[in-house]
């Protein structure tokens, strides 16, 4: 499983291992979590990088309406996780 590590707000160091990635309407999304194990919990991050940023600008999608959607495509990429919503 690919470890990436982000900055986080206050300049410290959050890694997450990822678990799939897929683009929807255009925007890049990414499902991780914080524990190798089968039962960490998992996150869906949004890209929100603009095309001249050397590095990634990512977000946790904490709107309902989009995470029910994106939560749909990693449902049906990974038919062997249970996703818990």
């Amino acid at each position: 499983m690919e470890k990436i590590v982000f900055t986080g707000n206050e300049g410290d160091a959050l890694e997450f291992y990822v678990i799939e990635k897929t683009t929807l309407g255009g925007v890049d999304y990414m499902l991780v979590t914080e524990s190798e194990s089968e039962d960490g919990e998992a996150y869906v991050l949004k890209d929100l990088s603009k095309t001249e940023e050397a590095e990634g600008v990512y977000a946790i999608v904490d709107d309902e309406n989009e995470l029910e959607a994106v939560g749909q495509v990693f449902k049906s990429l990974l038919e062997d996780v249970d996703l818990i919503g």
